[in-house]
């Protein structure tokens, strides 16, 4: 029960989370598509992406993490 409690407290401080690396299969309305997070930045593999450098995959992902990833030190 400690683990479950200390896990749950964990979940609450996204400030102690410090992504370096994330690959996620987002599904998309056509086709599922790979996005990747790496040294602060986003990647996908979409067209959309490829021109533009942020598409509709990689902003659902921004802001599903965005209390983490707005913690993440500079240069990490």
């Amino acid at each position: 029960i400690g683990k479950i409690e200390k896990g749950k407290r964990y979940a609450q401080e996204p400030q102690r989370f410090h992504f370096r690396k994330l690959e996620v299969i987002v599904d998309g309305d056509n086709n599922p598509h790979e996005v990747y997070f790496e040294n602060g930045r986003w990647n996908c593999d979409c067209s959309f992406f490829r021109t533009r450098g942020r598409c509709s995959h990689t902003i659902a992902l921004e802001t599903l993490l965005n209390p983490m990833l707005d913690e993440m030190p500079v240069g990490s």
